[in-house]
């Protein structure tokens, strides 16, 4: 691996760690960065630089195991730990959760990496999930019926993950519509973030498995070292990141992240217009 390259894949791994938690589409960040400024494709194939804006997510997923140790270990059915009305998030409504994003990504996978994979689908989805996200905002529940993560009921699980599937389209945000999904359902903010951070780490491993697997005979051992520095600068930052916008998102909200994404919204149509 060359300097230039080398340079790319911790470039692509700040700008996923510092946008992957918050409302904002880290895919969609990468895609703009990547396609204007730094060009991957040029790299390597298009097949490994889309299949790296997949897999450099692990490093941002890895950070999230990390910061929700606990949380996965009582998952995993290695604690019994409950609120103080005996609630407990259940490992059966994670899964609830990831099913619709999940049958839907296997199914159209090459579709997404095919069409829409590009800044002028990106710009679109900025819009869109601002749309969503202002929607959300306005029209939530005067008071959250859900305070914690561990109130979530099997109906706003599989809700939730109906809005996740949005996030297929790179730009809309996974977090961004799972958030503005639970938010609507009756979520506080922090719990819809809770909850969409535990179902990253699965859905993402899965996204990240079948991309390498459909793309393996395009992949090249001159690649690994820009996968693995990507990897390791995405997980860093995402580190750095995680803990600061828990606690900015029930302060701020959705509003702010909305006008971020038109603004950058026309800011990229005007260049690439």
């Amino acid at each position: 691996m060359n300097l230039w390259e080398l340079v790319v894949a911790i470039i692509l791994g700040l700008v996923e760690g510092l946008t992957e938690f918050a409302p904002v589409s880290s895919t969609g960040h990468m895609i703009i960065v990547d396609d204007i400024l730094l060009k991957s494709k040029e790299l390597f194939s298009p097949e490994v630089a889309n299949t790296f804006k997949v897999c450099i997510q692990l490093g941002s997923i890895l950070a999230v195991v990390i910061v929700m140790k606990d949380r996965f270990i009582d998952l995993l059915g290695l604690s019994r730990e409950t609120d103080e009305e005996g609630n407990r998030l259940k490992l059966t409504q994670v899964i609830v959760g990831l099913l619709p994003a999940g049958v839907l990504g296997f199914l159209f996978e090459d579709y997404i990496d095919e069409y829409l994979f590009s800044v002028n689908t990106v710009i679109i989805a900025l819009v869109a999930g601002a749309i969503l996200l202002l929607v959300a905002d306005w029209f939530r529940p005067a008071r959250p019926k859900v305070e914690t993560v561990d109130q979530i009921t099997y109906k706003q699980a599989i809700g939730i993950g109906l809005f996740q599937c949005l996030s297929l389209w790179p730009g809309f945000s996974r977090s961004g519509s799972t958030i503005s999904g639970g938010v609507l359902l009756g979520l506080s903010h922090r719990a819809a973030s809770d909850f969409t951070f535990i179902m990253a780490v699965p859905i993402m491993l899965g996204a990240s498995t079948i991309s390498l697997i459909k793309n393996w005979d395009s992949f090249t051992l001159d690649a690994l070292p820009f996968f693995i520095a990507g990897f390791v600068s995405a997980f860093i930052f995402a580190l750095l990141s995680i803990r600061f916008f828990l606690k900015l998102i029930n302060k701020i909200k959705l509003v702010p992240f909305a006008i971020y994404r038109i603004v950058l919204a026309v800011i990229l149509y005007l260049i690439v217009s």
